[in-house]
């Protein structure tokens, strides 16, 4: 009859064998947990006007096309991006002295001129963000650059979730018919900023 197996000598060695194997285990399972799980994204959008529509519809936009989840958050003023009409957007340069003011028609050295308007110009000439957001809607238009509207309906073509603030909504008297019927949610700060905080990307504009 053969001896008696040690347990403490068998649960060693099983702990050894465990200790050895596990951490690696542990890492390949982690990996490939990583690398199917999907990015997501959330953004909060305070701005209303036409170079500030741009950030966040590009960022989105192409975040979807990657196959990201992304949501957008529409607050304050930044509500002006889901409603039904907003080819009325326009440019704002009062207070905005990093944009460069260049002309989308002449020769190519009239065109790479930066044009240093005073603010004192931009807030006493009538019609100066008109002549503004029709220079720089020309300049879209040279350049190739998609149209709010188009890159709108590109973040909505690819499932980008657009949220509007209740808060803001109320605040300003607006009613959920003045929007596009693809926002489904209207949410308030306490509601987003869970979403906010378990995103791996998560932007104020």
């Amino acid at each position: 009859m053969g001896a008696t197996p040690d347990i403490q000598v068998i649960d060693s060695i099983i702990k050894q064998r465990l200790d050895a194997i596990l951490p690696a285990k542990l890492e390949e399972a982690l990996k490939a947990r990583e690398q199917n799980r999907t990015p997501s994204m959330t953004i909060i959008a305070t701005k209303g006007t036409l170079d500030w529509a741009y950030p966040p519809f590009i960022l989105s936009s192409t975040a979807a096309a990657l196959g990201w989840d992304v949501s957008i958050f529409c607050t304050f003023y930044g509500l002006e991006l889901l409603k039904k009409d907003i080819s009325g957007l326009q440019v704002s340069p009062l207070g905005n002295p990093a944009m460069p003011m260049k002309m989308p028609f002449g020769p190519d050295w009239f065109r790479g001129i930066n044009w240093n308007i005073p603010n004192v110009i931009e807030a006493g000439v009538p019609g100066f963000e008109s002549l503004a957001t029709v220079l720089m809607k020309q300049t879209i238009q040279n350049k190739g650059v998609a149209t709010i509207p188009e890159l709108r309906s590109a973040c909505i073509e690819a499932g980008v979730n657009l949220i509007g603030c209740q808060m803001t909504v109320d605040l300003f008297g607006f009613a959920h018919d003045d929007f596009i019927p693809e926002v489904k949610e209207y949410v308030g700060a306490a509601t987003f900023l869970p979403m906010a905080r378990d995103a791996d990307v998560s932007l104020f504009i």
